[in-house]
């Protein structure tokens, strides 16, 4: 894929950096995990490629101010950055300001364009393990009172509400390997006692490192 070496300087050293400021979570490599799942998956299609690597970088700054609404205000940032105009038109603009509002997975709306459903599938990352870790992270990070029964029950209520079989989270493209992804992630949350497991041991870990960083 042939990128725009000025956009991409542009973003590297501009726009994810802002990202090194959110929870652990939704940091530098959450960015780049999201814009390499994205760029795979517009691989299959007709899209600008530009265009999808921006949609990507911008999917989350809105986070510096909240998270409530941080779909719509990264929208917004997209959408105020003259420098984007280098390179994009008006009409493009507009269309990647929708993909990034419509991005987030408790959406109750279908993404309005591909380069949305494209965003949206690349920001479900449904590995086990990541899962469980960015859920952890969270909850270190926004409920620190919280004990490790507690961050356990915020996890579970997380898990339960999002991922579990009737939960909100959607998919929106059918090669992508999320479906195989979300049955794996469905059957430990059925099994609790293999998921307390999974959950303690990554909890330990990342507690420890926490305490090592003190």
């Amino acid at each position: 894929m042939n990128m725009n070496r000025a956009l991409q300087t542009y973003i590297e050293t501009e726009i994810l950096p802002r990202y090194e400021t959110f929870d652990a979570a939704h940091r530098i490599d959450h960015a780049r995990d999201v814009i390499a799942r994205s760029l795979e998956l517009a691989a299959h299609y007709e899209v600008d490629i530009d265009m999808v690597y921006a949609i990507a970088a911008y999917h989350d700054i809105g986070l510096a101010d909240g998270r409530e609404r941080h779909h719509i205000r990264s929208g917004e940032l997209l959408a105020a950055d003259r420098t984007l105009r280098r390179w994009f038109s008006e009409e493009q603009i507009a269309v990647m300001r929708d993909a990034v509002e419509d991005h987030r997975a408790s959406s109750d709306r279908e993404p309005r364009t591909l380069y949305g459903r494209i965003v949206a599938e690349a920001d479900r990352c449904l590995e086990v393990d990541t899962v469980l870790r960015r859920t952890i992270q969270y909850g270190l990070g926004h409920c620190p009172a919280l004990d490790r029964e507690g961050q356990y029950a915020r996890c579970l209520e997380h898990l339960q509400r999002k991922y579990a079989d009737g939960g909100y989270l959607r998919l929106w493209i059918p090669f992508s390997d999320n479906a195989r992804r979300l049955e794996e992630l469905r059957s430990l949350i059925r099994m609790p006692h293999r998921l307390r497991q999974r959950f303690d041991v990554l909890y330990d870990g990342l507690t420890a490192a926490e305490t090592d960083k003190k």
